[in-house]
């Protein structure tokens, strides 16, 4: 028989077994939606995640970055090749106003970036692969993730505490649900994909004091402005126009009033770029500009630049082959090329150290408006058809990429 036939024949057998496991895959999704926990602190999930593990009879190793799990399935041929999936399991601190059984239980917390259905495709998958042993090859190795929506990135503990070693996987893959698609379309980008995210916090120190006497101040309001106009003349100038680059300041706090100047002003703000070099060339940038402004102006800084996630790179070669098995799982018209995105992934900390394909599964409804409405918006929501084509694309993917 050709890889192609096997191939086919692996991909209808893998779907039918998504698609008898969809009621499950809806159950875990909606428990992990109704209990979301926000970044490093996923114990009650990562319980549950362990759970589900030992019923599959999948073993594994809880407690890794303090609230990750790595788990191990071997097919009936092991030592024939060795790769990595990825899921993150952490929620975000928003307030859900949806109105459904399955609403979070924990005020002011919610799976507003779809992480319940990222850990939900994982289990999936793991329950595919597990009960399918006899027909694919190889082991995978299973990472759930905390905290992937804050700094330093989950991924990067998981990294540190050798989440890629003892063996080194060959390649690893993961997804993110996407409300641009509709469900059962997936969509990917070889080589650069997702920006680079950095957090300025900046603190400008002046000297205060009543509004009608301006002669005895250094109003740290006008500091930071300057600053604030400055810094955007830097990106908007750049010598090369071609890298895209977003800088974005969300927060500023004065705590002054009418009649009263500040002694400090706080600023908060993201930096994102899809060309490293030209990232720390940047941030040199920016550090010189502060530091001349103030000294102009008579004024302090205190710059904390915290280097976040690198951007994303799939490998191209990977990538060929991921988009070689989606199509072959979904049809050629159900598998798109994707544009560069401004986003970030801590995925980039995998994909550095070994190649990774970080591919799109749709979740929104093609009848109806669930599912439509965006990423951390309190309104978020996935199609639960898309649950069997994240879990069973992502078998199908691990036993042939």
């Amino acid at each position: 028989m050709d890889r192609n036939s096997s191939d086919n024949m692996l991909a209808d057998l893998f779907q039918t077994a998504a698609n008898k496991l969809a009621p499950q895959l809806s159950k875990w999704r909606r428990h992990l939606h109704a209990n979301p926990e926000l970044s490093y602190v996923e114990f009650e999930t990562m319980k549950f995640v362990a759970k589900e593990l030992e019923k599959m009879n999948i073993s594994f190793i809880d407690g890794v970055a303090t609230t990750g799990i790595i788990a191990t399935i071997e097919s009936n041929n092991p030592d024939s090749r060795f790769m990595a999936l990825r899921a993150d399991m952490d929620a975000l601190p928003i307030k859900e106003l949806n109105d459904v059984p399955y609403a979070s239980l924990n005020s002011g917390v919610m799976h507003a970036c779809g992480h319940d259905a990222h850990t939900t495709f994982l289990l999936g998958a793991a329950h595919i692969l597990s009960t399918h042993k006899q027909h694919w090859s190889g082991t995978v190795r299973l990472i759930f993730q905390p905290g992937e929506e804050r700094l330093p990135g989950g991924a990067s503990l998981m990294v540190a505490e050798g989440a890629l070693k003892n063996p080194v996987p060959s390649h690893i893959l993961g997804s993110h649900v996407f409300p641009e698609l509709p469900t059962g379309q997936v969509g990917m980008r070889s080589g650069t994909y997702m920006a680079s995210a950095d957090e300025i916090h900046l603190t400008i120190i002046g000297k205060g004091g009543h509004a009608a006497l301006p002669e005895d101040q250094v109003n740290p309001l006008l500091v930071a402005s300057e600053i604030l106009l400055a810094l955007e003349k830097l990106i908007s100038e750049r010598p090369d126009k071609s890298i895209k680059t977003v800088l974005a300041f969300g927060f500023i706090e004065g705590k002054g009033a009418t009649n009263v100047i500040p002694n400090s002003v706080h600023l908060q703000g993201t930096f994102r770029s899809l060309d490293e070099k030209w990232r720390f060339d940047s941030h040199k940038k920016m550090t010189d500009i502060i530091n001349q402004i103030c000294e102009n102006r008579g004024a302090k800084s205190e710059l904390d630049l915290k280097v976040g996630y690198p951007s994303v790179y799939n490998n191209p070669e990977l990538t060929a082959r991921m988009r070689s098995s989606a199509i072959t799982y979904l049809g050629q018209e159900n598998v798109h090329d994707l544009p560069e995105r401004m986003t970030a992934e801590d995925f980039s900390f995998y994909a550095n150290e070994i190649p990774g394909c970080f591919y799109r599964i749709g979740t929104s409804s093609p009848h109806s408006e669930l599912g439509h409405n965006g990423l951390h918006t309190p309104t978020f929501d996935v199609d639960e058809d898309s649950l069997k084509l994240g879990a069973g694309l992502m078998a199908f993917a691990a036993a042939t990429t």
